[in-house]
């Protein structure tokens, strides 16, 4: 037990280690957000008894695949090697997979998008009223996402540190604010019709920027964000006005 100890925590001694497990607790969270989204605008779409429980389980079932996938972080830190050439750009399967996880992403946010501007639709979508997508069917959906986030957040945690017992920590201490997180969100979302359209918008511009990554065109995180807390601050204020004025024209009978 000592040696296990000595061979995986030394990191615990230092202080370059505690500043690395914190930068890395903290990009698996911020890098979550995205998921999170995600998981709550489809979540919303089962019936209400099975929300939660399917909110837990993708997330639970993303868990043990972010784990597992950690055991193979050699392998998936080879995947950034180019696979083939496309105008002067090496594809890697890391572009494929972020090129793949954006597709699918933009598919997903413009399908619902649609629906939302054209009520005639009555196709499935994300959150239609006409909900046909099931449990089971919710959570490969979590997964097949999050497949797409993981590989990207264990290569960038690759070049952070080379501790492994520092990753572990840091994937199940981001799982564990996405579980606390999940339901106040989707409820939140939920109760808000025009968070809705906000959300799904984030989703496009996430879509759009894994594909531009993985064509070869690095947009910073930061930047996309900060357009994003900047929107979401937008939402808020224009809900505390039209809260405001609800209770403006309760107050005066009008």
């Amino acid at each position: 037990m000592q040696d296990f100890f000595a061979e995986h925590f030394t990191f615990v001694y230092s202080a370059e280690g505690w500043v690395a497990l914190a930068t890395l607790v903290a990009m698996e969270i911020v890098l979550g957000i995205d998921n999170l989204i995600f998981i709550s605008i489809l979540s919303n779409k089962l019936p209400e008894a099975d929300r939660s429980r399917a909110r837990k389980l993708g997330i639970g079932a993303a868990l043990v695949m972010r784990l597992l996938l950690l055991a193979t972080v050699s392998y998936i830190a080879q995947l950034t090697a180019p696979v083939f050439t496309l105008m002067d750009h090496g594809f890697s399967w890391r572009d494929m997979i972020l090129i793949a996880g954006g597709l699918f992403l933009v598919w997903k946010a413009t399908k619902e998008i649609h629906h939302s501007v054209d009520p005639e639709d009555t196709k499935d979508t994300l959150v239609g009223q006409t909900a046909t997508l099931t449990v089971g069917g919710a959570i490969f959906q979590i997964l097949l996402l999050d497949l797409v986030f993981s590989v990207d957040s264990i290569i960038t945690a690759v070049g952070m540190t080379d501790h492994l017992a520092i990753m572990y920590i840091a994937v199940i201490v981001a799982v564990a604010v996405m579980l606390l997180a999940a339901d106040p969100l989707a409820r939140f979302i939920h109760a808000n019709p025009t968070i809705v359209m906000l959300a799904l918008g984030f989703l496009l511009m996430i879509g759009m920027t894994l594909i531009a990554d993985g064509m070869g065109f690095h947009v910073p995180k930061g930047y996309v964000y900060a357009a994003m807390g900047f929107s979401a601050l937008v939402e808020l204020l224009n809900m505390l006005a039209r809260r405001a004025r609800r209770k403006k024209a309760a107050d005066t009978g009008h």
